[in-house]
């Protein structure tokens, strides 16, 4: 097995680095965050740092990269305190990694890379509506990473829209019926099929598979 010290990894040429790296956590959920600024102009993200923070309440994070990379998803959900989170499908996975793009604060990220905003009533942030997953949440707290000038964004699940055929009678979602993707790195996207399910581990009895 190789041995790579992160001294040697750091004379690497930069992107090549940066794909390295990102590659190292495995698998991510990737998704698209909707937002709107103060003048209801709908802005469109793409993020593969999307993590569950907790249940009860139900609170999710994502990190928010230096201001200077990706100032317009965090202006408008310190603005508005509103935004939602978008599953991507296969279908529109070159429309979901073209929002990437640094397009001016002025640009509707919608029209740009052809997906379509849907507005819920009382909802200000637009959800995407190729998504079939697709839930809104409430800022609770920016926390800065000093260390690299990034930020956990979380959120407060406030309402989730999603087929009631995907929800099992103990809650869980088949994500991959809803053709919810995954990604590697910043710039692959995967489909995913399940291996297996395992009931509540503990350390008296046998493995129960479900």
């Amino acid at each position: 097995m190789q041995h790579l010290s992160i001294e040697h990894i750091g004379q690497w040429e930069r992107f090549y680095r940066a794909n390295f790296i990102n590659c190292l956590t495995g698998y991510k959920s990737v998704s698209l965050i909707g937002t709107a600024d103060v003048s209801n102009r709908p802005n469109l993200g793409v993020f593969s740092s999307i993590v569950h923070i907790g249940s009860d309440p139900a609170l999710v994070g994502y990190i928010n990269r230096p201001l200077a990379a990706a100032p317009h998803t965090l202006a408008n959900i310190k603005a508005t305190g509103i935004y939602t989170i978008n599953h991507i499908r296969p279908g529109f996975v070159a429309q979901a990694h073209q929002s990437s793009a640094k397009y001016d604060a002025g640009v509707n990220e919608f029209e740009a890379v052809g997906l379509t905003a849907e507005y819920k009533a009382g909802i200000i942030a637009p959800f995407v509506a190729e998504s079939l997953v697709q839930y809104a949440l409430k800022l609770v707290e920016i926390v800065p990473v000093k260390h690299n000038n990034t930020f956990l964004v979380i959120g407060a699940v406030t309402d989730v829209f999603l087929p009631a055929s995907a929800i099992q009678q103990d809650g869980f979602l088949n994500l991959p019926q809803l053709e919810t993707v995954a990604s590697l790195g910043v710039d692959a996207y995967f489909t995913t099929e399940l291996v297996a399910r395992f009931g509540y581990a503990k350390v008296d009895r046998p493995i129960e598979k479900l």
